[in-house]
């Protein structure tokens, strides 16, 4: 059974829910259909989990200069928290379908940008669940609101001008991509306008920090791949980024886990570096 810290099983979970100690929080969402995620929650979702959806809830408009998930308002954000029951003593559990690509962006938004401790992943999100037989609920959960309070800490987040500034002077840039291998390197690009990457970031795909099963693999392992990796980059704290700062959240927490300084989040990502065609590109068959 895992500790109630940043990461937990379905055992643990259930520990919970039988005391009534923990608010569940279903952050499940589909890059290419906005209104699957709330679909799939209203079909089945753990019983009393409320629904955070990535474009609404866990981000704000998109602008003619923003990535396509920027940070949402602070004061908008406390009160979706409010609306799922979560108060400053909550323990949270979030969760996905899965993996925790997108569990791990309000994990990182209440722990690193709100200060709130009592957050946790799933492990193997609600397909864990499931295949554990745990019950689902339809609908909508009835939820009473929470009396949450707090404000963000903005040195959590790089911003689009200080990741310019970095690859401009080639200096204190230790930039790392979410992506998979494919995206990175500019072969295929299934979401963006342009493809590739920040001229000298280096590629660790989330799926590194999980088992054949999509599970995470223990602290040890995590460790060990991030100081080989970082063993090779810039000796600089590292950046992470992904298409636009959601699964790049994956990495912080994988970091987190391996007992590593949590890096900050390059929140705008690939798809805010590329609004301004003056930007450079990089790929692999290009010299950076």
């Amino acid at each position: 059974m895992t500790s109630r810290t940043d990461l937990i099983d379905i055992e643990s979970l259930q520990s919970l829910l039988s005391a009534g100690q923990c608010r569940l929080i279903d952050c499940r969402h589909d890059l290419f259909d906005r209104d699957k995620g709330y679909a799939d929650y209203c079909a089945g979702h753990i019983p009393g989990a409320a629904f955070a959806h990535m474009d609404d809830d866990l981000a704000s408009e998109i602008s003619a200069r923003s990535g396509r998930h920027p940070l949402p308002d602070a004061d908008a954000f406390v009160a979706s928290l409010r609306d799922w029951g979560i108060n400053n003593d909550s323990f949270v559990v979030v969760y996905d379908a899965g993996n925790g690509s997108f569990a791990s962006r309000l994990w990182w938004m209440l722990k690193f940008w709100f200060g709130h401790d009592q957050v946790a992943v799933l492990d193997g999100g609600i397909s864990a669940w499931t295949a554990e037989n745990g019950a689902l609920e339809t609908g909508i959960a009835d939820i009473d609101p929470g009396t949450f309070s707090g404000s963000p800490n903005p040195a959590v987040v790089a911003s689009t001008d200080e990741i310019a500034t970095a690859v401009r002077s080639g200096h204190g840039l230790n930039l790392v991509d979410a992506r998979d291998a494919g995206r990175f390197r500019g072969e295929v690009e299934p979401i963006d306008t342009v493809a590739g990457h920040v001229p000298g970031a280096r590629n660790l795909p989330l799926s590194v920090s999980l088992d054949s099963d999509g599970r995470w693999r223990e602290a040890a392992e995590l460790e060990r791949i991030w100081r080989e990796f970082l063993a090779d980059g810039p000796d600089v704290p590292p950046v992470v980024m992904c298409g636009s700062g959601v699964t790049a959240c994956h990495l912080i927490l994988s970091a987190h886990l391996a007992g590593l300084p949590a890096p900050r989040l390059y929140v705008g990502s690939w798809s805010e570096w590329i609004r301004d065609e003056n930007r450079p590109v990089a790929t692999e068959n290009q010299a950076e």
